[in-house]
């Protein structure tokens, strides 16, 4: 059965902006702490205290099991760009995933830009 007023386009999910309280989404909503944007849904993301202490790939897995895979991964790394080690972007390319690293305010700009073009992107946004 088919939906003749379905355009077929998924709702993006969209950042308003970035407070002291975390990351407000457009509809209002506050992620407190980091989050993955993947495929139209927000995922609380458990990352390690330090930035880059303690990273695995495994911080990734959920990008493993994705089908479609996004064509680019946006990560925010808070209020500054910290490049990741590079075992992550090896990781990430080796699976067909590219990386932008911006700083998070930027990262949501662009991950925004690019969902609204209908682009396979995801965000990995740190607060």
């Amino acid at each position: 059965m088919s939906n003749m007023l379905d355009d077929g386009k998924k709702l993006t999910i969209q950042v308003r902006n970035i407070t002291p309280a975390g990351i407000e989404l457009a509809d209002g909503l506050v992620l407190p702490s980091a989050c993955i944007f993947l495929g139209g849904e927000v995922f609380l993301w458990k990352v390690p205290d330090t930035l880059w202490t303690g990273w695995t790939k495994e911080h990734f897995q959920i990008f493993d099991v994705t089908i479609p895979k996004p064509e680019i991964l946006i990560l925010g790394t808070g209020k500054s760009v910290v490049l990741p080690p590079p075992s992550i972007r090896t990781h990430l390319s080796s699976i067909g995933i590219g990386l932008e690293v911006l700083d998070t305010w930027n990262a949501c700009s662009t991950y925004n830009l690019l969902s609204e073009e209908g682009r396979r992107v995801a965000a990995a946004l740190l607060p």
